[in-house]
């Protein structure tokens, strides 16, 4: 700690001043990151006026190797990739193929939302603006944190299952499954696969050199990250868990050497190759992909003096200090990127990382952003890392004062509770079959759809149960919560997170079990 604190006062003094970030001080700052938020590895690039004026990578790309992460050092970009998805249907836009606000059901016949008027009216542009009514990542859980066995059209059908929390294009909740949907309108007006839709027409022609569309097309790459969580306060290496039905909302492979040359593109509104004489897309769709089409509420003090801020296709739009920016990032299990763009400055970054924490790249970011607004007097690697320290300890205290009480209640209860009215199967319309079984006096929840999603039950409150997931890198023990009928019998199921720092994507929340 003494170490850290020693180098966020180095970090103030040799960069906080600056009036333009240099990149010795960009190789400080990111080297205090690695060590503040505990992140193996991160890779970090700077555009300015169309050049690349630092491209670098930082650390190690797995915990299991040791090896350095470079430039060319390949990462899950993740959410990052719906902006390649917006402008690939864009392109078909230009194509005259399709229009923005085409019917899904004139490319996708059997495509149907809850509401059958919404599913009249729901265009393609509403597949990209996170408007469509429903709630907050749902129903993730078909590709997420595994869902393997899910097809993609197995999830187009099931959103049929998925009830509105809000009206129809009345209000922002990111979602992720309607991206899946775009990728699947690509297929059909295109006639190829969304994978080989981007790598063919998108980043050959920009030239992309290793990046691919997804991680099955480049396991087999040696520089290749591992994704890394913190399990019991020490960050280990975990297994790539990436469905590849959800390519087209999060599966994109690649590097700052690549990344880069997309960030120029967006600068140049579409244009490539020597003398800009190439288009990938039209200014027009730029245009649309850089317009607000959803307002997203800003509430409160903002780093930058935001005013506005919304959501356009693909991208996340606002005012940073008087300026515009275009800014996406990405999370999988174990890594996290941002791409942020400010057309006004000609300047874009770009922070990869190996370890699931948001505040690393916001922390470096945000720096580097600071340095060209003129902005002094901020730290905000200690800012972000005094945020973590706080929500960390939030989160923590619910955990233990939840555990706390399953232990007072073991040690006071004088018998055993009767497992046999939880036990059987039960199934949701969307997620399919869970089974709750009993064994040595204890319940064990199993996910025959998501099988990580398997763990023994621990007896809270009343009807109340906690689930304790055997993969402990997913930070996502659930409340399990039994609704008897009249024989005393367990009869339906809900579930919500204990932890407020469980990703959204563990969408228990939406899951109505009932016995089959």
């Amino acid at each position: 700690m003494k170490r850290i604190l020693c180098l966020l006062l180095s970090l103030s003094a040799t960069i906080l001043y600056a009036q333009v970030i240099t990149s010795t001080q960009i190789d400080s700052l990111t080297h205090l990151t690695l060590k503040t938020f505990d992140v193996p590895g991160i890779a970090v690039a700077v555009i300015k006026d169309g050049k690349v004026i630092h491209s670098k990578g930082y650390g190690v790309r797995s915990l299991k190797n040791n090896l350095p992460v470079d430039e060319n050092t390949l990462f899950g970009i993740a959410s990052n990739s719906k902006a390649f998805t917006a402008a690939a249907l864009g392109m078909l836009v230009d194509e005259g193929k399709i229009t923005w606000d085409d019917k899904v059901i004139e490319h996708i016949p059997e495509f149907r939302m809850y509401d059958p008027w919404v599913t009249d009216a729901f265009t393609i542009r509403d597949l990209l603006t996170h408007r469509s009514g429903l709630g907050l990542g749902a129903g993730d859980l078909m590709f997420w944190p595994d869902g393997n066995k899910f097809t993609r059209q197995e999830i187009i059908s099931n959103l049929r299952h998925l009830p509105q929390v809000s009206g129809f294009r009345t209000q922002y909740d990111y979602d992720n499954n309607l991206y899946i949907v775009a990728g699947e309108v690509i297929e059909r007006v295109s006639g190829m696969s969304w994978e080989d839709f981007i790598e063919k027409r998108m980043m050959q022609p920009i030239g992309f050199t290793t990046s691919k569309a997804s991680w099955g097309r480049v396991k087999n790459n040696p520089n290749l990250i591992d994704a890394h969580v913190p399990i019991d306060g020490k960050v280990q290496m975990v297994p790539h868990d990436w469905s590849e039905t959800a390519n087209a909302a999060g599966g994109i492979m690649s590097n700052l050497a690549d990344l880069s040359k997309w960030v120029i593109l967006q600068l140049n509104k579409g244009k490539y190759g020597e003398g800009l004489t190439k288009k990938l897309f039209s200014e027009n769709v730029h245009a649309e992909m850089w317009t607000p089409q959803t307002i997203i509420p800003v509430r409160g003090k903002t780093p930058y003096n935001t005013h506005f801020s919304s959501y356009g296709l693909g991208w996340f739009l606002s005012d940073v200090n008087g300026y515009f920016q275009a800014m996406h990032t990405g999370g999988l299990l174990g890594t996290v990127t941002q791409v942020t763009i400010l057309p006004e400055l000609q300047l874009g970054i770009i922070v990869l990382t190996n370890q699931q924490s948001g505040a690393a790249f916001t922390a470096i970011t945000n720096t580097i952003k600071d340095s060209y607004f003129g902005k002094k007097g901020e730290n905000r690697v200690k800012q972000y890392h005094n945020n973590v320290i706080a929500s960390q300890a939030n989160a923590k205290r619910i955990i233990d004062a939840t555990w706390m009480s399953i232990d007072s209640i073991q040690k006071a209860s004088t018998s055993k509770p009767n497992t046999a009215i939880y036990t059987g199967t039960f199934t949701d319309k969307w997620f399919g079959d869970v089974t709750i079984t009993e064994k040595d006096g204890l319940l064990f929840f199993t996910s025959i759809q998501s099988p990580r999603l398997t763990g023994p039950m621990f007896p809270y409150k009343a009807n109340t149960w906690i689930v304790k997931w055997n993969d402990r890198s997913l930070d996502a023990d659930a409340f399990v919560n039994f609704s008897l009928n009249m024989d005393g019998k367990a009869d339906e199921i809900t579930m919500k997170a204990i932890s407020p720092l469980t990703d959204f994507s563990f969408d228990f929340h939406d899951l109505q079990f009932k016995r089959k």
